[in-house]
């Protein structure tokens, strides 16, 4: 997947998996991505696979919720 696409798998999966709401899983994201923690994701778009996505969005929701 893109690294756009990669974005979005981590945040619907923040939604999911912890019932929050699409705005908070959004911003958490964003603040995450300003944090440079998807900078590899952006140079190697290899590393965005599904299985990635589920190992950020737990990562992210711990750091930024």
């Amino acid at each position: 997947m893109t690294y756009e696409e990669h974005l979005d798998e981590v945040t619907t999966l923040i939604t999911e998996k912890y019932d929050i709401a699409d705005e908070v899983a959004i911003k958490m994201v964003m603040r995450a991505q300003a944090d440079d923690f998807f900078t590899g994701h952006d140079d190697d778009e290899s590393i965005c696979t599904l299985d990635r996505a589920h190992l950020d969005a737990k990562a992210v929701f711990k750091k930024y919720k």
